[in-house]
């Protein structure tokens, strides 16, 4: 059998394509929708592609902030956010937030974006979307390199206090990840992609 033809190269000389490959071969990702306040209490809201969850019981999640945002000064100040589902009605406002702006512009006026209370922490949430976990942050860890020496980037942990669906959202009690329209972030400089049922396949594990 014959081998493949491959491009392989280092990071750290370059990647010698168009775009960078990484961020579409991890992918896509979830949006990381944080809503966070500052020691005043205005408030910041931001999509950060680099987002996941990472355990159930407590549950947490965790985003990455590539550069010392407004967000992760935020969380490093109060300890609490508030993680907002990002969707397809909710793409565009979800685009506005992700705009350069100072830390004194409300991202929610800005999009045009309704808030909603939450009930243990401070942030606001989205009002229009269907999903939001109110957290606290359970650790801000700055990445570092193989050899040790940190790059200014901060993965920021959250555990899940509060969680809020949409009851539309429920069927026969159980969560309808395509009901929702979640995006997703793609590679390239402006590619997402949505879940819909027709992406939905089930798999039973093992015995």
């Amino acid at each position: 059998m014959s081998i493949p033809d491959y491009h392989s190269y280092e990071p750290r000389t370059g990647h010698g394509l168009a775009h960078d490959p990484f961020n579409a071969i991890v992918g896509p990702r979830p949006i990381g929708w944080i809503a966070t306040c500052d020691a005043q209490g205005h408030t910041n809201l931001a999509p950060y592609s680099f987002f996941n969850a990472f355990n159930y019981v407590p549950p947490i999640i965790g985003f990455s902030s590539v550069g010392a945002k407004d967000s992760l000064r935020n969380v490093q100040a109060t300890g609490e956010f508030v993680w907002n589902l990002a969707t397809r009605p909710l793409a565009e406002a979800m685009n506005q937030t992700s705009a350069a702006v100072g830390p004194e512009v409300d991202e929610f006026a800005l999009a045009g974006l309704a808030r909603a209370p939450s009930r243990l922490v401070r942030p606001p949430r989205v009002a229009d979307s269907p999903v939001a976990f109110e957290c606290r942050v359970t650790q801000v860890v700055q990445l570092q390199r193989a050899d040790g020496t940190t790059v200014p980037t901060w993965m920021v942990f959250g555990e899940v206090v509060a969680v809020h669906i949409r009851r539309d959202m429920l069927v026969d009690g159980i969560y309808d990840t395509a009901r929702a329209e979640p995006i997703l972030r793609g590679g390239g400089a402006a590619d997402y992609f949505s879940i819909g049922p027709a992406q939905r396949f089930r798999m039973a594990r093992p015995q």
